[in-house]
């Protein structure tokens, strides 16, 4: 029995997987368990920002193993301490909860918006409606499954979590038509990942962020996928010039090790009071290193502007193949529209040929490390494009 024979005896099938054994990697290269070599464009869907076993983040996160691994969030820990202090002064916001996931980020979120309205309004106002957008994607659990605005989630789990509506992406005038007394928060992607690799625009960002002002409604911007350098800057609200109330992080923020952040400002950073949230491995201090060491090297001297850089040479380097259609993105965050080709067979050739790419929808998806070089871009994109001329 292989390898992959034995996992299914074991591991529920809930995710699709690709018949591949990953048995190490290194830098921007992933190995599988017969020493077959793959460039990696997807970096564990964006979760690898430094690549494999980057060798400042493995000291950190080595030494920090052998003085604690963990500690109740009973106590206070130096490391998180000076994890939350960098990343409030790089980020400007006040305080911060932390958590395991992008979808436990969400969830602190949205327990915020309905906190912050309840304990100003009252119970009786019923102030607790979310706007998400049509097409978004927040993640897994209940609550982030109901505010997820793809009708393709919405089955097998009912009932689901009431009190959230969707609006169309881009649509200011049902975005003003459906902001009445009930909502409590506006809840949006500014380029949504799963659903495509589809940027916002900026009317329409700046729109929500006016009317939410004049209401007393709270922003709260996922930034799972788009944070922490991915498009350029260390927050994707910042090439869009808005500061929402919330923010949420995770995937590439701790470079491997499991996390998830949601970011307040001043108005909301007293909502969650003792007892009314919590996480056991919050703030664990090997994922407190991890995201010191992302940090120290996102937040380096040129290194967001060597992002944005290379996302230019990869969309140029894409627009040369003639199957391509088009490019949607920012920085290292790219959607590719293809012509006649199906997004999931191009990715099951490109594994073949040792290449590792994502989808999204009809798209193809890349989310590569934040450090790759552009001779290894130019190296996955010879195998790309002899599959896209064939």
């Amino acid at each position: 029995m292989n390898t992959m024979e034995k996992f299914n005896e074991h591991v529920m099938g809930s995710y699709g997987r690709c018949e591949l054994v990953i048995e190490k990697g290194q830098g921007r290269t992933a190995v599988d368990e017969n020493g077959k070599r793959y460039i990696d464009f997807g970096s564990g869907i964006g979760v690898n920002s430094l690549g494999y076993c980057n060798e400042k983040w493995v000291e950190a996160v080595c030494a920090q193993a052998h003085e604690l691994q963990h500690t109740s969030n009973y106590y206070y820990t130096r490391v998180q301490c000076d994890f939350a202090e960098r990343l409030a002064a790089a980020s400007e916001y006040s305080k911060m909860f932390f958590g395991n996931s992008g979808a436990e980020a969400n969830e602190c979120a949205i327990k915020i918006a309905r906190k912050y309205s309840f304990d100003k309004y009252g119970k009786d106002a019923q102030r607790n409606v979310i706007i998400t957008l049509e097409n978004s994607f927040h993640g897994r659990t209940m609550a982030t499954l109901s505010a997820t605005g793809q009708d393709k989630f919405h089955n097998y789990f009912f009932p689901f979590l009431e009190g959230f509506e969707n609006v169309r992406a881009n649509d200011i005038d049902e975005l003003k038509a459906k902001l009445d007394g009930r909502v409590c928060a506006v809840m949006f992607e500014l380029v949504q990942g799963e659903g495509g690799v589809v940027p916002l625009n900026q009317d329409f960002v700046d729109a929500i962020f006016e009317e939410c002002e004049k209401r007393d409604i709270l922003t709260v911007c996922d930034e799972v996928q788009t944070g922490v350098g991915r498009t350029g800057a260390l927050l994707t609200s910042q090439l869009y010039n808005v500061k929402p109330n919330i923010t949420t992080l995770a995937k590439g923020l701790a470079g491997g090790v499991p996390i998830g952040v949601c970011l307040a400002d001043e108005k909301c950073s007293g909502v969650l009071t003792p007892g009314t949230h919590g996480s056991t491995f919050g703030g664990n201090p090997l994922a407190c290193a991890g995201g010191l060491a992302v940090l120290d090297t996102v937040l380096s001297e040129g290194f967001l502007e060597e992002v944005t850089k290379k996302g230019e040479y990869f969309r140029r380097k894409l627009s040369d193949i003639a199957e391509v259609d088009g490019v949607d993105g920012a920085g290292l965050m790219l959607g590719v529209r293809l012509k006649t080709k199906k997004a999931g067979d191009v990715l099951k050739e490109c594994l073949e040929n040792g290449l590792l790419i994502l989808t999204a929808k009809e798209k193809l998806r890349f989310l590569p490390p934040l450090n790759i070089t552009c001779g290894e871009i130019d190296e996955g994109m010879e195998i790309l494009a002899k599959i896209l001329t064939k």
